[in-house]
């Protein structure tokens, strides 16, 4: 597996990572052969999060298992204030069935309002300082989605690390990234797959990896096909030839920018609609030629796009901004009169 390192942390990291958000839709035997299958192919970097429900009790059980020794871990608080971050270092310590923890990173900071409390006297960041002078973090990064947030985070210089989306469609980092190689500030690349929206999952992450700024990739997986099919890159990487490129541009070219990454802040629904599966099969339904699987998984939900009430809870959480309502409207009316004739 290719290393690189991850700015001034020092960390020799694998060019695949493990992200965990997808684990959450795991049981136990899952993640315990994932994690098993990681180590065989050389993966040594595993990011999860307080928000992923209960991926960070599962990895720590698995850790248990298979060695916390193979891996620098790392996971994220969405909390701001010295207090509530203190609290989640505490519950992440023992989730994770650990005495230390390699990076410790704000999830999603949002707004410039939230930077300010993180940096301020109570803020979470000094509480991350104290938990560095008492072992239990060793490294301290940052993660978002707003690119303003985090050229102000390299600006001031606090930060080891820094956490923002890549891949063909979601390019604006790549700026970012070179003021942060410049400043020795390990980069993690996160939705290097658009959150599995690309078919040609090989090409995307070699695209990304292309990026020499970057220092270690994290697509989500959840199960060991994804691991084998990821690691590949790592393992063997090469630049796309100029036939895989363009395959690879056609494809975003079919996505466009409206598209869901499945990355599930949007839940939960209080309608029950499972959302980034709506728009898992309305894909596959448009985009991949499998209308009758698409039909079929859409007609097998208990809720699907159709039960949409438009109370509106989910967009607020869409790090994307996504008008969900709008394109669950769009997925009821490509769905309901197929279902309807089907019936």
């Amino acid at each position: 597996m290719e290393k690189r390192t991850l700015g001034k942390t020092g960390l020799e990291v694998s060019l695949i990572g493990f992200g965990g958000i997808p684990i959450q839709r795991c049981n136990q035997w899952d993640v315990d052969e994932i994690i098993e299958n990681l180590i065989e192919e050389g993966v040594n970097f595993i990011d999860t999060a307080r928000a992923y429900t209960n991926s960070e009790e599962m990895l720590g059980e698995a850790l248990r298992k298979w060695g916390r020794e193979n891996f620098f871990l790392a996971t994220k608080t969405p909390m701001l204030t010295y207090k509530d971050v203190m609290t989640d270092v505490k519950i992440s310590l023992e989730a994770l069935q650990t005495n230390g923890i390699d990076l410790y990173q704000f999830h999603n900071c949002k707004t410039m309002e939230s930077y300010e409390i993180i940096m301020g006297p109570d803020g979470g960041y000094a509480a991350l300082i104290d938990c560095q002078k008492k072992g239990l973090v060793k490294h301290i990064g940052i993660t978002s989605h707003s690119y303003e947030v985090l050229d102000r985070a390299l600006d001031e210089g606090y930060f080891e690390t820094i956490q923002f989306p890549y891949n063909i469609i979601e390019n604006k980092g790549a700026a970012l990234f070179a003021k942060a190689k410049a400043g020795n500030v390990g980069v993690i690349a996160m939705k290097p797959l658009a959150g599995g929206a690309f078919i040609h999952t090989n090409y995307a992450l070699r695209w990304a990896a292309e990026n020499r700024n970057i220092s270690t990739l994290i697509p989500g997986m959840d199960s060991v096909k994804q691991v084998l099919s990821n690691t590949a890159v790592g393992n063997n990487f090469a630049p796309l030839n100029d036939k895989e490129r363009k395959t690879l541009e056609a494809d975003a070219k079919a996505l466009g920018k409206t598209f869901c990454r499945r990355c599930g802040y949007c839940s939960p629904c209080p309608q029950g609609i499972d959302i980034p599966m709506q728009f898992i099969v309305e894909g596959y339904y448009r985009r991949y030629n499998l209308e009758e699987w698409a039909l079929d998984r859409y007609n097998s939900f208990v809720s699907n796009a159709s039960d949409c009430i438009e109370c509106g809870e989910c967009e607020p959480r869409c790090p994307y901004n996504l008008p969900i309502r709008e394109m669950l409207k769009n997925t009821s009316e490509l769905f309901d009169p197929l279902v309807h004739k089907k019936v």
